[in-house]
């Protein structure tokens, strides 16, 4: 590992954003199943409430939890490796450029950390989130996980679970950037702020610290869903699509067909649901990590 960030300590970042991921997504899987439909079905659902009522009402409430499962593995997954990645490559581009160039730069660092950490990370991710995307928009395509990943690599092969992945990096590296770095910066102002009003962070409480996260995931949470919205759009369709005559050209088609304002089908109930979990991630992550006595890499 990078500098003095051991594998012990990256461990442990990694555990507590396997967590933080894995816990939060899970809990939104209701709405993700909703934003799901609007996006694969527009001319069914006609919003957010229209969607809920629909699904319980010819489904079942018990259809809110399709792709449960994929989602708590594949999410704990990527958390594992963004976060941990994250502040590995946030230290080891800090150490490149030197003490004093890494302060005056450090908006460009986390940026590129990020992305970095998020390309690793949706690598894991990838196959378990064309497993829960197919289980939520073909109900009927498998009774379990476990029988759609199958049934995937067998109509499909191995690129199958992966021809969602040029635009889950689309969505998922712009939006990871914007997480960090919005998350970052925010509660760096905040922070700021407080101690210009006589309130030093050394002074503040984990309490009060993790309140900081919170307000801080939320703005983040909000400007990363609106940035990755169209990919996300795209990679709810490219998992219903014939990818015959490659990916490339079926995101095009998507592209084409959906239009600008149809890229940001179910915007709203997104922005809700990824402000609401961007928000728990770093409330876990930084709560776990105060618990575990991380201060992080000083800087």
């Amino acid at each position: 590992m990078a500098g003095d960030l051991s594998l012990e300590l990256f461990l442990k970042y990694g555990m507590a954003g396997a967590l933080g991921c894995s816990i939060t997504h899970s809990a939104v899987v209701p709405l993700d199943v909703v934003k799901t439909r609007l996006q694969t079905n527009p001319a069914k659902y006609t919003g957010m409430v229209n969607g809920f009522s629909t699904i319980i009402k010819e489904e079942g409430a018990g259809m809110l939890l399709q792709g449960l499962g994929p989602t708590a593995v594949g999410y704990a997954l990527q958390g594992f490796f963004k976060f941990g990645f994250y502040e590995v490559f946030k230290k080891s581009y800090g150490d490149f450029v030197g003490p004093e160039n890494a302060a005056a730069y450090r908006i460009p660092i986390w940026l590129a950390a990020s992305a970095t950490a998020e390309t690793i990370a949706d690598i894991a991710l990838c196959p378990n989130e064309a497993c829960r995307i197919r289980l939520v928009a073909e109900p009927s395509f498998a009774k379990s996980p476990v029988e759609a990943f199958g049934k995937i690599v067998k109509q499909e092969g191995l690129s199958g679970l992966y021809k969602g992945l040029p635009p889950i990096l689309l969505k998922q590296v712009p939006y990871t950037m914007a997480k960090f770095a919005v998350f970052e910066f925010t509660a760096e102002k905040v922070y700021q702020y407080l101690a210009a009003n006589g309130t030093p962070k050394e002074s503040m409480t984990d309490g009060q610290k993790l309140s900081v996260s919170l307000g801080s995931g939320v703005v983040s949470g909000v400007v990363a869903a609106i940035v990755s919205q169209p990919a996300d759009t795209v990679l709810s369709k490219i998992n219903q699509e014939k990818t015959d005559g490659g990916v490339t050209k079926a995101i095009g088609n998507i592209m084409r067909r959906l239009g600008f304002s149809g890229l940001f089908l179910g915007v709203g109930t997104r922005c809700f649901m990824v402000g609401t979990l961007t928000a728990g991630q770093f409330f876990i992550y930084d709560g776990i990590k105060a618990m575990l006595g991380i201060t992080g890499p000083k800087k």
